[in-house]
């Protein structure tokens, strides 16, 4: 099968160097495509379609491979011919953790070759800005309240320095600020808390399984409500999340559906795959095992 990797050249971390001391085996068994700017591996994802490439590689962060999900997910008939490979570069690689992929090269790349794959199911959030129409898919997760404006204040050349606590950092600075009330409705239920969580697997952050019951290919959308995100609450729910990687369950409400709602009053941001993407409202979908994965 004719297959391309997408990589970002200035990606930096150990990951990425020792990605960039492989290249030669890429090149042996596929084609190298570079970006040079955001939203570069979208489009490079969307003409390798068109150019015929049966499998697309994703080298890369959660960012980058939001990216070349969304390149396919637009592009006509992809998702039917192509399959989508992950090699994971970033600082927390979610969806490459949730599907048992190695975080390191030689793994990584025995996997690709080796093709197995499985179809997993595609989320994807519709809202509007500017009074327009906008879709997005996610693989893995998506928030909105404080880990949205965590993000939002994430220093991103501190990341590349400090990786996972930047975001330790930019969370403290979010629980200072006031919270607003979040509404998640789905199929004759409705739920608010000022912290809504919700993805198609297990897994948010590194270790987290914060959905345990999610699987990628059940044909949901899993999710928690915290009704306050405060210091009372972080310090609730941190012992069992340090100690077992879960949530206490009288900490949350849990709820999962194909179609989720979240409104607020005042401007609240949401994020997909850890990057932010808008303002509430907005609604999530899912759609059952569109997505073709290469996986061990």
């Amino acid at each position: 099968m004719r297959t391309c990797v997408i990589f970002n050249p200035t990606a930096r971390g150990d990951k990425a160097r020792h990605f960039r001391r492989h290249l030669d085996a890429v090149a042996h068994d596929a084609v190298l495509l570079m970006t040079s700017g955001p939203g570069d591996a979208g489009r490079l994802a969307a003409q390798a379609v068109r150019d015929g490439y049966e499998t697309i590689v994703a080298a890369g962060g959660d960012g980058t491979l939001n990216e070349v999900v969304n390149g396919l997910a637009q592009a006509s008939g992809a998702l039917e011919r192509v399959r989508l490979g992950v090699l994971p570069l970033g600082t927390i690689n979610v969806f490459a953790r949730e599907l048992g992929l190695s975080l390191w090269f030689e793994g990584g790349w025995k996997t690709i070759l080796q093709g197995r794959e499985i179809r997993v199911d595609l989320p994807r959030a519709e809202w509007r800005r500017a009074g327009e129409r906008q879709v997005r898919y996610f693989c893995q997760l998506g928030g909105a309240g404080l880990d949205a404006r965590a993000i939002e204040r994430v220093d991103w050349p501190l990341k590349k320095r400090v990786g996972p606590l930047a975001y330790v950092m930019a969370g403290i600075q979010a629980l200072g600020e006031p919270a607003s009330t979040i509404t998640v409705s789905g199929a004759g239920w409705k739920a608010a808390g000022e912290l809504v969580l919700l993805g198609s697997g297990r897994r948010y952050g590194g270790g987290f399984h914060l959905f345990p019951d999610a699987r990628l290919e059940d044909g949901q959308l899993h999710g928690c409500v915290f009704p306050r995100a405060n210091w009372a609450t972080l310090a609730r729910v941190a012992p069992a999340l340090l100690l077992r990687r879960r949530l206490p369950e009288t900490a949350v409400r849990r709820f999962h559906g194909t179609t989720l709602t979240l409104r607020a009053e005042r401007d609240v941001p949401f994020e997909l795959d850890g990057e932010l993407a808008g303002r509430l409202p907005v609604t999530f979908h899912v759609e059952p095992r569109r997505l073709r994965v290469i996986v061990p």
